[in-house]
Parts: structure tokens; C-alpha cells; sequence
């Protein structure tokens, strides 16, 4: 398992969100941001640079810009090189806002890329910041297989051979949705959520032994896969022991950890004559069930106790 840091270039977001280029500087492509956080610099227009993060991307709106229109031409000019001297990787102007000339000219002399948008500033953050928290996720690759199945996704894992990708086949065939095959990447996308998807270069392809690399899109059509999935619920397919015990009941819940979050799990034994599809569904609409509130092991235990408490009584 690999976990790492990740950066993406200035010039993808520029992408994403169709920022308009104030002053490009001539090493844009090389600009990479490591950092989900953003900052509206309203302290530092005051001075205050303590505890500072020059990593972070600038954000100005209609409140800074007010500010600073208070202000003549050389005052004005003092305060934006405060900030712009910090070598930030780029400030953002939202509200398609008119750009000081003062602003202009010091984005050239710091070589700081100036961009604008015409997004209002608070949903311009918003966006900006759950597209990071995605981009920028600690994220591992798992051997496995992960599929949706009524809304829930469910990440198949097992040694080589125990039958993942058949079973994703059959789960296709029954209407269901592959997201990744033998390759899963994980994302930590919050302190609660995991989200699944293929590496590119092998998006949408299974194989099958005996038969080889199929393209599940080309065959099933573009209904039957999806680029990323939340992971809810792990599925250990193992090969059947004869004399091990395996729960029958429910009552108590299993998690598999990942990246420090706790995810549902099940543990189920392989063996000839099993419709592993079918048993994958049940346990998605259950895991639902739980997530929902009703566990209806908890109910049969329930029904259990109280009859024999009647039947004590009577």
C-alpha cells in the first residue's frame, strides 16, 4: 500500500474553474499548489503577518476591494506589496472586479500570477476548496475490485484468483456499476469519506482469466461504469475453510481501517456453488438498512428475548 502527497498545477485550476489571466507569468506550468486551504488576505491588508501560509492561494473580493479603494495610489500600493511580496502562488479576484492598476504592476514585479473570476466570493471559495480537498487527498492503491450496487459502494478485496472480477462481471450483467478492477485508488476526502477510482490507463477494463482484458463499457455500454465511487462498504472474499467459524448472525459489526477511517465490513467465504453477486447485494441493501437505523439482527435478537421473557412470565 502507497500513501503520498500530492500537487497539482496552477494551470488546472486556472482550467477547471475558467479563470481569466490577468498577468501570466512566464513559468505558469511550473506553479503547483500543495495546500486545500485558502486565505482572504483582510488581515494582511491591515499588516498582520503572523502565522502567515505563503502556500495558500489568495482570494479578493468586494470586501478587500473596498478597503482598499479608501486608500491613494501609494498607500494602496504598500499594503497590496505587503501581501504580493510573499511569493504566493497566485491571487484570485472574484466578482469580475475592476483590477487596480497599483495591483498590476506588482503582480509583474513579483511575478505572481493574477487571475480573475466572475463567480461571487463565497461559492467561488467553496468550489475551490472541495475541488482541492479531492485533488490534493492522501490516497492509496489497493489490489481489489470496486463496484456500486444500489447506490452503496462496495470494495471487493481477496487474494489473486478467489473470483473479484467475476463477480464484478456478474454484478455488471445485473445492472450494477464498475468503478475499478484490480487496481483501486483511495482518496481521503474528509475526515468521514473515502472515495474510489480506476487509474486511468486501465479505467473501465477487466480481466477475465481464461478469456483476458475485456472493455466493460465497449460490452455492457456506458451505463455499466462509473469514474469514482464512496467507498461504504468492504467486501473479504477468502476461500472457504472447512471448520472455521463464520459469523451467522451479524451481531457484531466489523470495520476495516483505512487511512484512519473505519469502514463496514464483511468477511465472506468462497466456495463452489455460491452466487457471490447475489450475497454482494444482499449485503449492499443491508449495509443501507444499517446506515438507515434497522438491524435486523438486532430486531431477531429482540424477537428472541422478549419471547422468552413471556415465556418466563407465564
Amino acid at each position: 500500500m502507497q500513501m503520498d502527497e500530492y500537487k497539482i498545477p496552477l494551470t488546472k485550476i486556472i482550467e477547471e474553474f475558467d479563470l481569466e489571466k490577468i498577468y501570466e507569468p512566464n513559468d505558469l506550468d511550473s506553479v503547483m499548489i500543495n495546500s486545500t486551504d485558502i486565505n482572504r488576505p483582510g488581515l494582511q491588508m491591515v499588516g498582520f503577518f503572523d502565522y502567515f501560509d505563503n502556500n495558500r492561494i489568495q482570494v479578493m473580493g468586494k470586501v478587500e476591494f473596498n478597503y482598499l479603494e479608501q486608500f491613494t495610489s501609494d498607500k494602496r500600493t504598500e499594503k497590496i506589496e505587503q501581501l504580493l511580496s510573499q511569493k504566493i502562488p497566485a491571487l484570485i479576484i472574484t466578482r469580475g472586479l475592476q483590477i487596480f492598476p497599483e495591483m498590476m504592476e506588482l503582480a509583474e514585479k513579483y511575478n505572481v500570477p493574477l487571475l480573475r473570476s466572475e463567480t461571487a466570493t463565497s461559492s467561488f471559495i467553496s468550489a475551490l476548496i472541495a475541488y482541492l480537498n479531492v485533488q490534493l487527498a492522501p490516497r492509496r492503491t489497493r489490489h481489489g475490485v470496486l463496484v456500486e450496487v444500489y447506490g452503496e459502494g462496495i470494495l471487493i478485496l481477496g487474494e489473486s484468483g478467489v473470483g473479484k472480477s467475476e463477480t464484478a462481471i456478474e454484478l455488471v450483467k445485473r445492472g450494477h456499476r464498475l468503478v475499478a478492477d484490480d487496481a483501486v485508488e483511495i482518496k481521503r476526502v474528509s475526515d468521514k469519506t473515502l472515495v474510489g477510482s480506476s487509474p486511468e490507463i486501465i479505467r473501465h477494463f477487466v480481466e477475465l482469466r481464461g478469456i483476458g482484458i475485456i472493455d466493460v463499457k465497449e460490452i455492457f455500454g456506458i451505463g455499466a461504469v462509473k469514474d469514482t465511487e464512496n467507498i461504504n462498504m468492504i467486501i473479504h472474499l477468502e476461500p472457504w475453510e472447512e471448520g472455521k467459524m463464520y459469523d451467522r448472525l451479524g451481531m457484531v459489526d466489523e470495520y476495516t481501517n483505512i487511512m484512519g477511517i473505519n469502514v463496514p465490513s464483511l468477511t465472506i467465504p468462497v466456495k463452489l456453488g455460491r452466487n457471490l453477486a447475489v450475497i454482494v447485494e444482499v449485503a449492499a441493501m443491508n449495509n443501507r438498512q444499517k446506515r438507515m437505523g434497522y438491524n435486523a439482527a438486532v430486531e431477531l435478537n429482540n424477537r428472541l428475548m422478549s419471547q422468552m421473557e413471556s415465556q418466563l412470565n407465564f
